[in-house]
């Protein structure tokens, strides 16, 4: 009897891959001739005759039968890889900011959405070895299938976002052709059906796929469409103090009493604040003026205040100044109180002293600036400023002018979206400007129609407060100089 092996190497399957059985074990399969050689010396039949129909019983053709494509099977295989690991690496870069630092459950959800994902296709990444290899395992291509599937979501979802400003930005590079990548990615494993070998594949892929549209709708309505609904408590107050005479000029000190106070559960930055305090003057007349004449004159100064015996109020900016730094951080639950001091002379004719106090600030959940970058002024009136710099042919008021980039609460708009900057101007003659867009000091000039949307967008807002005294009130208490 013969001691020989019966060795069936059986026909080729699509790939090209020929099954090798011993008796009736499966001992592997092969792509090639040298491969089905090296088999064999690893079983320990390395004279075996292949070509003796005695030993070895070729099905399907014979020994020169071999349609493997080795070439175009590596290309493939290499290509899905690859596509793979990008993807991966796109979206490990735009959930982990959110995922480790972002200050909601939402955002930090969506963040740690897109680092699962990310983890996901890394396993999809290894199973292309096997399902493109001999396909060992029965849920590789499921696999494969399943990383494919969340890079064509997430890439569709990001072009989405992309399409509602269409601006240039360094991710569109990545996820742009993933598209492309995985769209055909999708197409080559449905064509060779890569669910086969899960049990089941009905139910696994409505496991999979209802879940995925279930969760891209959700990220997408959360990022573009929900709005940031928790409330800011900010409270700020104005409030003259007692007034007390200068014992060695012939002045008098007037104290400001400022308070702000945040109770609310979110902190915000500030972008810009101010006070001014003004004295009014008058002319007075016993018989009166019309009301209707006066109050018309108010509207065009957008005052809309008239009085019968008061008319050409004039206001004369006394003192001005900030309560805190640009980029300044207000904490939930924190109050902070400031007692500003300013002098007037005693025979000043003012009759009404009027101060005006402003912040306008930003959600920290909303949009993150840089704050060192934002607290450095740049003066107008400096030529080392450069582009800040007012000259003949671009004249302005001595400002003040702060400029950082401010980015969104959630990584990813910012992915999908060209920098914005805040912009802030202060002066003590001027009410404070701000601004949110894209406008850098360069290019043809500022898009207005742009920042009041950007304003909109990153939920910036403004609180003020006024106080009004008058002085015959504020001066009673002090006595009248004695004439010399």
């Amino acid at each position: 009897m013969s001691i020989r092996p019966w060795v069936v190497v059986e026909a080729p399957d699509g790939r090209g891959l020929r099954r090798v059985t011993i008796g009736n074990d499966t001992v592997g399969s092969s792509w090639s001739l040298r491969e089905l050689r090296r088999m064999l010396d690893r079983l320990g039949y390395p004279d075996l005759d292949l070509a003796d129909p005695a030993s070895v019983c070729w099905r399907g053709g014979d020994s020169g039968t071999w349609p493997d494509r080795a070439l175009r099977r590596r290309v493939t295989g290499a290509l899905m890889t690859a596509g793979l690991l990008a993807s991966a690496v796109l979206n490990g870069l735009i959930g982990w900011p959110d995922a480790a630092g972002a200050l909601t459950f939402a955002q930090r959800l969506t963040g740690a959405l897109f680092v699962l994902s990310g983890l996901v296709q890394l396993a999809a990444a290894v199973a292309v070895l096997d399902y493109w290899g001999r396909r060992q395992s029965r849920v590789s291509g499921a696999v494969v299938l399943l990383g494919v599937l969340i890079s064509l979501a997430t890439d569709s979802l990001l072009i989405l976002m992309w399409r509602e400003e269409a601006e240039y930005t360094p991710y569109m590079l990545a996820f742009m052709p993933l598209w492309c990548w995985s769209a055909w990615a999708l197409w080559l494993l449905v064509r060779q059906k890569s669910w086969q070998g899960v049990p089941q594949p009905r139910k696994f892929a409505a496991g999979v796929i209802v879940p995925a549209l279930l969760t891209a709708t959700s990220l997408a309505y959360s990022t573009m469409f929900q709005p940031a609904v928790a409330p800011i408590r900010l409270t700020l107050k104005t409030e003259f103090g007692t007034v007390r005479a200068d014992r060695t000029l012939p002045f008098v000190q007037v104290p400001l009493k400022l308070s702000v106070k945040n109770t609310g559960a979110f902190s915000v930055y500030v972008v810009i604040d101010d006070f001014t305090v003004y004295g009014r003057t008058a002319k007075y007349s016993e018989r009166g003026t019309s009301t209707t004449d006066t109050w018309r004159k108010s509207v065009d100064e957008d005052d809309e205040e008239a009085e019968l015996h008061v008319d050409q109020p004039v206001f004369t900016v006394i003192s001005s100044g900030r309560f805190y730094a640009p980029g300044q951080v207000i904490e939930g639950g924190r109050e902070d109180v400031r007692e500003h001091v300013f002098q007037i002379p005693r025979s000043a004719r003012y009759d009404l002293l009027y101060v005006e106090a402003q912040i306008t600030y930003i959600k920290t959940d909303q949009g993150h600036i840089d704050a060192t970058e934002f607290r450095t002024p740049h003066p107008s009136w400096k030529k080392s400023e450069g582009r800040f710099y007012c000259s003949a042919e671009n004249p302005c008021p001595p400002q003040l002018i702060y400029l950082a980039r401010v980015r969104n609460g959630n990584n990813l708009v910012d992915v999908t979206r060209g920098a914005r900057y805040v912009l802030a101007i202060w002066s003590p003659t001027e009410r404070p400007v701000y601004s949110i867009s894209s406008y850098h000091f360069q290019g043809k000039g500022v898009n207005f129609s742009q920042e009041k949307r950007e304003l909109d967008r990153y939920g910036v807002a403004t609180i003020d407060a006024q106080a009004e005294a008058s002085m015959a009130e504020l001066l009673k208490s002090i006595p009248s100089p004695q004439p010399s």
